[in-house]
């Protein structure tokens, strides 16, 4: 398992996302997975299909599981599919608007912002086996031997979260610790990790005192054989949350948008190695409305990070 540091930047609040935008939002291609046809053509109007995934977890672990998705999704469109792994959450969202990606997977948060600024339409989720959204939650936790019982007593200690713009790593247990009565920036000492298994590992590691935990993170730590029962102790626990959304661009060519939306849903997902297929959160990819994310929606708002400041 790789080591994992903080930032040495601090960052309070939840930054300007002008500020989160400006400096390396260009997308970085961490690997090309091509397959049907090379050339633009009726069947690919855009050529070669720009596939872009949240960063929420390191990109060396994420392209084992995506590579082969995105090379499945070209055999069945017959366009050539690229894979990209986004620098960060804010990177995604620009790419897109920038037209630099057609289809893409953002986390909740990540597609309030994305729908607003970069026209993404949600179009998938993982589900399970019945074709039913599935959904996860996300929890502040504490090393067992900490000492810390509840809540109230993260208060002036290390608290780690993943990333500013994780919907889990970030936006939802800010919100519990504002119910608590405690500052999410100023009454903890954020460390902002970079991702959930980063966020993990100082937790385990005793690195932070407390910290925001998916519940997905658990199952991956558990699937590489890392997870010790009882090492970590829960302080709190989310109401289920939305799992990703896949997207389409809506400047896309309405028919391909279409076509696109078809074969996501049809993807076989077993097809994925089974080392790998924890990352994808399901069995399948199943329709998904945008309603499905109005919670997200109204809490980025309470926290007063409405997606109208992603607007340039």
């Amino acid at each position: 398992m790789p080591r994992y540091a903080f930032s040495t930047q601090q960052r309070h609040g939840f930054p300007r996302i002008r500020r989160l935008l400006a400096p390396l939002l260009l997308l970085t291609a961490m690997v090309s997975c091509t397959s049907g046809g090379e050339t633009r053509s009726r069947n690919c109007p855009v050529g070669e299909v720009q596939f872009g995934v949240d960063p929420f977890e390191n990109a060396a672990r994420l392209i084992p599981a995506y590579k082969p998705l995105a090379r499945q999704l070209g055999d069945r469109l017959g366009c050539p599919v690229e894979l990209h792994i986004p620098t960060s959450y804010s990177a995604e969202v620009e790419a897109m608007r920038q037209g630099k990606l057609d289809v893409a997977q953002f986390g909740p948060l990540g597609y309030a912002f994305a729908e607003r600024l970069a026209r993404a339409r949600v179009v998938a989720t993982y589900g399970d086996s019945r074709g039913r959204p599935l959904t996860y939650r996300t929890l502040i936790v504490t090393p067992s031997s900490s000492g810390i019982t509840r809540l109230t007593e993260c208060r002036g200690r290390s608290f780690a979260y993943s990333d500013a713009v994780s919907t889990s790593g970030r936006l939802f247990p800010a919100y519990a610790l504002k119910r608590a009565g405690i500052d999410p920036d100023r009454g903890v000492k954020p460390r902002y990790a970079g991702s959930h298994t980063a966020s993990y590992e100082a937790l385990r590691q005793g690195k932070a005192d407390c910290g925001a935990l998916p519940t997905p993170q658990i199952e991956i730590a558990k699937d590489a054989g890392i997870y010790k029962p009882g090492e970590l102790r829960t302080l709190w626990r989310s109401a289920p949350i939305p799992h990703e959304a896949v997207t389409v661009r809506e400047t896309l060519p309405a028919p391909f948008r279409e076509r696109v939306r078809e074969e996501l849903l049809a993807l076989d997902l077993t097809k994925i190695p089974e080392e790998h297929r924890g990352l994808l959160f399901g069995p399948r990819l199943v329709a998904q409305q945008e309603t499905a994310y109005d919670e997200v929606r109204a809490l980025a708002r309470k926290m007063g990070l409405d997606v109208k400041d992603l607007d340039g």
